[in-house]
Formats: structure tokens, C-alpha cells, sequence
């Protein structure tokens, strides 16, 4: 940035670029990322292909048996007006259903954006490129819960 000793430097100085988004793919033509819900941790690998979604080596719908998991699965992909163009590979571990299911769904659309950045903003927009960063609050000494307290009697 240029040296700006006044005002009038301010208004002749150049701005910074947009960051851009390039795309980043590797030699077998596919985009990795790695999304995290709670404690799930999956990495995901976009492709060209037939709209085929494999979950640790099963099908999504058979590792992912609830009707809303399979569906918050879709959403990026729905979003971005995808349906049956990407073959996806997901590895997920740690956590439970729900929590792999949206660590998945983050890895999805983060992949998707390195494959095809002018997605970004539908994404963005949609929510799911954000890191849902909530975890279970631990468990505090003298509780019997991370807040609920033991019953109290007076007797």
C-alpha cells in the first residue's frame, strides 16, 4: 500500500483486488476438501461424473439411513443446480449421524467451490461454506451435567 501522510494521498491511492478464487484441481481432474460438523471430520473428492455419492465405501443412502440426513447431503448440491453431474467421495469419521452428515455436507460445498469457483456465491449465500463451530459444552466438576445441577433437599 502507498504511503499516506494526508487525505488527499487517500483519495489517489489504489485499492487492494478481490481475492480470487481459482480453480484447484488435481491430475486424476477431481477437487478435495475437508469439512467439520461437532466432532466429525470428513474429506471429500468432487468429480465429473454420473451423481454417484459413496460415503466411507457405502452408499450415502445406505450409510446415511434417516431421510434428513440424506437430504442435508443434497443440499449443496441442489443448490447449485448439480443434481447427477459429480461423482462424490466421502471418508468421514468421529461423532455421530447427524454430525458426519454435516461435516460431509461441508466438505461437499467447499469441494464444489474448487471445482467450480463461480458457485461460491450460491453457496455462500446458502450457508453452507460457514463451519458450524458449535460443540457440546464440557462437563464441569460438582455438576452433573456441564450445567445441570445435582437435586437439592434440605433434609
Amino acid at each position: 500500500m502507498a504511503d499516506l501522510s494526508s487525505l488527499k494521498d487517500l483519495g489517489t491511492a489504489t485499492q487492494a483486488a478481490a481475492p480470487s478464487h481459482e480453480r484447484k484441481v488435481d491430475s486424476l481432474g477431481r477437487s478435495y476438501a475437508t469439512g467439520k460438523r461437532k466432532n466429525a471430520v470428513a474429506r471429500v473428492w468432487v468429480k465429473p461424473g454420473s451423481g454417484k455419492i459413496i460415503v466411507n465405501g457405502k452408499e450415502y443412502n445406505a450409510y446415511f439411513a434417516r431421510p434428513v440426513l440424506q437430504m442435508i447431503l443434497q443440499q449443496p448440491i441442489v443448490a447449485a443446480a448439480r443434481s447427477g453431474q459429480f461423482d462424490i467421495i466421502a471418508t468421514v469419521h468421529g461423532g455421530g449421524l447427524s454430525g458426519q452428515a454435516g461435516a460431509v455436507r461441508h466438505g461437499i460445498s467447499k469441494a464444489l467451490t474448487y471445482f467450480e469457483p463461480g458457485l461460491r456465491s450460491v453457496l455462500k449465500k446458502g450457508g453452507f461454506l460457514t463451519r458450524d463451530s458449535r460443540v457440546v459444552e464440557r462437563k464441569k466438576y460438582g455438576k452433573a451435567k456441564a450445567r445441570r445441577s445435582f437435586q437439592f433437599s434440605k433434609r
